[in-house]
C-alpha cells in the first residue's frame, strides 16, 4: 500500500481548492452577522486563541467545541466560523480554537494545548463540552474524549461526548509519508499521540463519521476507533456519508437539519 497516496487528500480530491475557497467565503460572511466573541486567549502562545459563537436563544445545554483540521500543520479557526451555524440554530454556543502548528510544536504538544483550551472553557463557562473535529481535528477531539480530566483537577465529565469527522487515530502510518518532515513524529510520539491505543477513562458517546469517497486508509482509521472503543463499552458507532469526500463532508455542520448536526446536538 502506498501510504503517501492514501493520506494525500488534496491529490484525491482535485476540486479541493474550490471547496477550501468556499470555506473562507462562507466563514467570513457568517462572522458579519453572528453574535460572537473573537480571539479569546486560552493560553500564552500566539495561536492559543478561540472564537465563541453564541446562539440567538441559549438552550442552556452543553458547549460544542469544533477543532479544525489541516494535518496539524495548516489552517486556523477563521476558515470554519460558518460551521457554528448548525449548533447555534439549536441553542448551543460553539467554541472554535486555533492551536500551534507543526513543526513549531509536536503533536503531543498540540494535544496539551487543546486540553488547556478545554480546561479554560470549563473554568470560564462551566458547561459540559461536546468535542467535534475534522481530520486532524477529529484526532484531537478523540484525544479530548479519552483524556482523564481528573488528572488535571477537573470533573471527570468535562467532555460529555464527541464526534470525529474523517479523523486519524493511529498516527504510526504517517511516519512513512512525506508530511512527517513537518510532523516530526518519532515512534514514541506516534504511540503517545494515538488515541486508538489509549485506555478510555469513562464511557461516553463518540461517533466516527467519514466520507464514503475517502481513501481506504481513512475508512479504516474510523472503523478501527469505532470497533476499539465499542469493545471498551463506549457508544462509538461508525457512520459513512454517501457521496462525501474528505473536504465536502465537514460542510454538513453548517446545516441545522443535517444528520451530522442533529447527532452532534443530541450528544
Amino acid at each position: 500500500m502506498d501510504l503517501s497516496a492514501e493520506y494525500n487528500n488534496r491529490a484525491l480530491v482535485p476540486e479541493h481548492p474550490e471547496i477550501i475557497a468556499g470555506w473562507r467565503a462562507d466563514a467570513e460572511a457568517f462572522r458579519q452577522t453572528a453574535v460572537a466573541e473573537l480571539d479569546i486567549a486560552y493560553g500564552s502562545r500566539p495561536r492559543n486563541i478561540l472564537d465563541l459563537f453564541l446562539p440567538a436563544r441559549d438552550s442552556g445545554g452543553p458547549m460544542l467545541v469544533f477543532i479544525h483540521g489541516g494535518y496539524w500543520r495548516s489552517f486556523d479557526k477563521s476558515m470554519f466560523s460558518h460551521l457554528a451555524a448548525g449548533a447555534n440554530a439549536h441553542g448551543l454556543p460553539v467554541a472554535m480554537p486555533s492551536y500551534t502548528l507543526c513543526p513549531d510544536l509536536t503533536i503531543p504538544g498540540i494535544v496539551d494545548e487543546l486540553r488547556q483550551c478545554c480546561l479554560f472553557l470549563d473554568s470560564n463557562y462551566g458547561r459540559p463540552l461536546v468535542v467535534v473535529g475534522h481530520s486532524a481535528g477529529g484526532h484531537l477531539a478523540a484525544c479530548m474524549a479519552a483524556t482523564d480530566w481528573q488528572l488535571f483537577g477537573a470533573d471527570a465529565g468535562l467532555v460529555s461526548g464527541g464526534l470525529s469527522i474523517s479523523g486519524i487515530f493511529d498516527l504510526r502510518p504517517l511516519m512513512a509519508t512525506a508530511m512527517n518532515d513537518d510532523l516530526k513524529l518519532t515512534a514514541t510520539d506516534a504511540m503517545i499521540a494515538s488515541p486508538l491505543l489509549w485506555p478510555v477513562p469513562r464511557r461516553l458517546a463518540f461517533e466516527c463519521w467519514v466520507g464514503a469517497r475517502e481513501s481506504p486508509e481513512f475508512l479504516r482509521q474510523s472503523r478501527s476507533l469505532a470497533a476499539a472503543w465499542s469493545g471498551l463499552g463506549l457508544d462509538a458507532p461508525y457512520v459513512e456519508v454517501a457521496g462525501a469526500n474528505h473536504f465536502s463532508i465537514v460542510q454538513l455542520l453548517a446545516d441545522p437539519e443535517s444528520a451530522m448536526t442533529l447527532k452532534a446536538v443530541s450528544l
